[in-house]
Parts: C-alpha cells; sequence; structure tokens
C-alpha cells in the first residue's frame, strides 16, 4: 500500500437551510410533507455542483499542488463538458493537470478519494450535489445541498489509510434515470435491511481485518444512511460504539450524495484526536470502506459549515430555487445569454479565476483591457497576473435592483474595493436580510454568472457576498 496521506479536508454548503416544518405545515392537506426534524440545505439559484465543490476545495488547495483533479457528482450540470477542467481554471491550478469528472453512483468521491490514496500521487478529489426532486416526495426534503474535498499526497498528513475494503451490489435504494431525470425510491424497509446485511456489514468487517482493528477501536464512523436507522442497526450487527456524523448532517443540511461521505470525514476530522481510528464508508450500489488512523486534525471548514446559515420559511421559494415552480418573469427575463465559444476559449481561464493583472505603473485592474485603464496610460502594456478571488474587498457601493431580472430577486449589484487597489463592478450574493452597508467586508464565491435559457448554457465568474456568515438556530 502507498504512503500516500490525507493532508487536507474541507466541506462547504450553501448560505440557505429550509426548515422542514414549513413543508410539513404548507402539505397538511395532502399527507405528504415528510415528518422530518431540522433543515435542509437549498443552494442558491447561481449555485450548482461544480460551483460548491470549488468553494470545498478552496479550503484544501495550497498544501500542494495537485498533479490530477477529480470531480465526482451526480448532477453536474453538464454530461460531456469537463467541470474538472474549469475547476482547474477557476482554483488557477496548472492547465497540465489532469483532469476526471466520476458520476454514476453516490460512492463515486469516496472511491476516487482510495484510488488517490492508493496511488501515491497527490490528487484533489472534489464532490458537489444539487439534486432535483419532486415536491412532496421523500427526496425533495431529505436530500441536500453541498459539496466536500479532500487533498491526498505524500506528507505527514491529518489521516493516513490502514485498510479498506469494497463491495458492488445493484441494490436500489433509488435510482434515477438519464430520461426521466427525478429518483425514484424502494420501500424503505427492504433498503434498511438488505444495506446492512449484504453491503454493510459484510464490506466493514472486511475492512476492520485487513487494517487488523476490532470495531469498538473505531471513534468515528462516517457511514451515510440509505434510510433511517441504517447505522444503528450496523453497529448493532459490529459492535460499533463511534458516533455517526452523517446522521447530524442528516438533521442540519440533509443527505448531500457524493459529497456526504467526504463531507462527514471533514467533520470527523475537525473533531477527531492524533492516534485515533476513523471508518470511511460510500454508499451506492456496493460500498467502499476506508479504515484511516488520524495524523492531525481538519481546518474545521464542515463544523463551520453546519453551525452557519440564513433560515429559509418560504415554500414556494424553496420550490423556485429547487426548479418546481416556473413563474412568469415577464419581458424583463427576455434576454438573450448566448456565450461565444471564442470569447470562452480565448478568456476563460482569466474569467474562472478572477485574474486581474498589474500594469507598468503598478495599477491592478480587472478585466486586463489592451491599453491600461490608468489615465497616462498611452498604448498597450504588458501585465502581470493578480488572483483577486482570495483578495480582502469591501463594499464601495451596493444597489438592491427589482427592475433587472434574476431569479431570486432583488438583483445585487455594486462597486467593490480591493486591498490592491482594484476596483471592479460586480454582482453580490448571498444577502439575506438587511442589505450590507458600504464598507462592509467581502468575500468572492464562485458562481453561475448567467444561464442562456434558449440552450441551457451557464457560464461561471465570481460574485462578491458577505465575509461573515450569521449562526444558525440551534434547532429547526
Amino acid at each position: 500500500m502507498a504512503d500516500n496521506r490525507l493532508l487536507a479536508v474541507s466541506g462547504y454548503l450553501p448560505l440557505l437551510r429550509f426548515d422542514r416544518k414549513v413543508a410539513r405545515s404548507e402539505l397538511r392537506w395532502s399527507g405528504l410533507g415528510g415528518s422530518e426534524r431540522g433543515f435542509r440545505a437549498v443552494a442558491a439559484w447561481d449555485e450548482d455542483a461544480l460551483t460548491m465543490a470549488v468553494e470545498a476545495a478552496r479550503g484544501v488547495i495550497g498544501k500542494t499542488e495537485p498533479g490530477s483533479i477529480i470531480f465526482a457528482s451526480t448532477s453536474s450540470p453538464f454530461t460531456d463538458r469537463s467541470m474538472a477542467g474549469v475547476m482547474i481554471d477557476a482554483l488557477q491550478l496548472s492547465p497540465g493537470a489532469m483532469a476526471q469528472d466520476v458520476s454514476g453512483s453516490r460512492r463515486a468521491g469516496v472511491s476516487a478519494l482510495l484510488k488517490a490514496l492508493l496511488s501515491g500521487s497527490s490528487e484533489l478529489v472534489a464532490a458537489g450535489e444539487k439534486r432535483a426532486a419532486l415536491p412532496g416526495s421523500g427526496p425533495h426534503m431529505t436530500f441536500g445541498d453541498g459539496a466536500a474535498a479532500a487533498l491526498t499526497g505524500p506528507g505527514e498528513g491529518i489521516a493516513r489509510l490502514v485498510g479498506w475494503a469494497t463491495v458492488n451490489a445493484d441494490l436500489l435504494d433509488f435510482v434515477t434515470s438519464a430520461e426521466r431525470g427525478l429518483p425514484y425510491e424502494a420501500e424503505a424497509r427492504f433498503v434498511r435491511d438488505e444495506a446492512v446485511s449484504a453491503i454493510y456489514v459484510p464490506t466493514i468487517s472486511a475492512a476492520l481485518e485487513k487494517a487488523g482493528i476490532a470495531a469498538t477501536d473505531i471513534t468515528h464512523a462516517v457511514v451515510p444512511e440509505p434510510t433511517a436507522g441504517t447505522y444503528a442497526a450496523v453497529a448493532k450487527a459490529l459492535g460499533l460504539k463511534a458516533s455517526n456524523p452523517c446522521e447530524e448532517i442528516a438533521a442540519k443540511a440533509g443527505d448531500l450524495g457524493a459529497a456526504m461521505p467526504l463531507f462527514g470525514l471533514a467533520l470527523a476530522l475537525d473533531r477527531a484526536k492524533p492516534g485515533e481510528k476513523l471508518l470511511l464508508a460510500g454508499f451506492g450500489n456496493g460500498c467502499d470502506v476506508l479504515v484511516l488512523e488520524v495524523t492531525g486534525q481538519s481546518g474545521g471548514s464542515a463544523a463551520a459549515a453546519l453551525a452557519q446559515g440564513a433560515v429559509l420559511s418560504s415554500y414556494s421559494r424553496l420550490l423556485n430555487l429547487t426548479g418546481q415552480i416556473a413563474l412568469d418573469w415577464g419581458p424583463r427575463a427576455e434576454v438573450n445569454q448566448k456565450v461565444s465559444a471564442s470569447t470562452l476559449l480565448r478568456h476563460g481561464r482569466d474569467v474562472h479565476g478572477f485574474v486581474g493583472g498589474r500594469d507598468a505603473a503598478g495599477n491592478v485592474q480587472f478585466p486586463k483591457t489592451p491599453i491600461p485603464v490608468r489615465p497616462d496610460a498611452s498604448g498597450p502594456e504588458a501585465y502581470q497576473d493578480v488572483i483577486l478571488r482570495d483578495v480582502p474587498a469591501t463594499i464601495v457601493s451596493i444597489t438592491a435592483d427589482r427592475l433587472n431580472f434574476t431569479p431570486d430577486p432583488p438583483f445585487y449589484f455594486g462597486l467593490v474595493q480591493f486591498e490592491n487597489g482594484a476596483r471592479v463592478a460586480m454582482e453580490h450574493c448571498d444577502v439575506e436580510g438587511k442589505t450590507p452597508e458600504v464598507g462592509a467586508a467581502l468575500r468572492m464565491r464562485f458562481r453561475v454568472k448567467a444561464i442562456d435559457r434558449q440552450r441551457q448554457f451557464r457560464s461561471y465568474f465570481w460574485k462578491a457576498a458577505p465575509a461573515k456568515r450569521p449562526n444558525l438556530p440551534v434547532e429547526g
């Protein structure tokens, strides 16, 4: 087994958290709405599986330069456009790095992580999900949007692989066909019983045996549940005493699909101590199980993401954000937002990476115009690249506009001042409640810039968001 380590892991959740009791109240007349408590993480209109994966990956890059970037998702916005390639540009990683998109199963992220740990090379695995489900269905409330990322490579790291096992079994707990695009669920008790006896118990047993570790030695067990009660039955059968972070995630954010186990891993490593043993499982048509020894601690991103958020208590807004209601926005929405393929090829890396330029006089601007915007510039000049996404910034001006079309009004835009002197007119995102004041600190977020609704193509750029997120109420 290659001595490749887990160097860093990070989790990301969108700002909005739908209070599930609102659905129970709204759908009481129908008998639907579920009985779930807590919250469901809801992506903004300009977030998708890729943008959230980029946000998670920002928490792990910088430890080392990965030679391979893997994007894992069952809800990728494109089927034949490399999202890993766009991620490389957004994170300004080497364009010569290997890019790979993996899908087809919710355990895709864990499978990719296992291969990365066994490869002996430095790899970035980022998983993101924004899955669709019909209103009234169980998944519409149990699913959650979110992302997580892990970086592997040589070094001490925060965890090392000591054993693993895998099994393939075509258990259809729910299945989403390409034609239908929506999940169809199997009977819950059947799924739970088979997931326990045919998949989880034998695979976890094999992984523990390979690692030479007893079940009672595991202090954190990251075990996604296809249906409630699965982990309790697994723990009873195997003698596991460890807590399962996935139960907490499901209650506070929902089932994050391919990102669930990696987010759970990040949460476990936020709390674990060096020397402890950790179990990580990826579930979906079988499972992969990894046994890890903790060698360090992660940065706390997953714990922070779970604790922060803004409560969404409008059921109709939830339907709008999840694409389950069609609103007539009138003539103002009739805009052609077609993206030029030639422009994207020429300038896409600067746009996706938010790369500005420093001119000969030291002024920083975005975009890099042929002639600098500096008043005394007399002709074309060479620029030094400046990545703006992580530069501290503040609000110079901000406007909440309800005349300009956006799928989730109002449309916020204004002038942003960067610490290095750059000033950029930008859209704002993640604004809930009171409009931020001039001078407020900002953080750049990778988002969908526009959706060409005629061709269903989306373009990406960065938007300005409040630097600090509010704390979520303890109970929903």
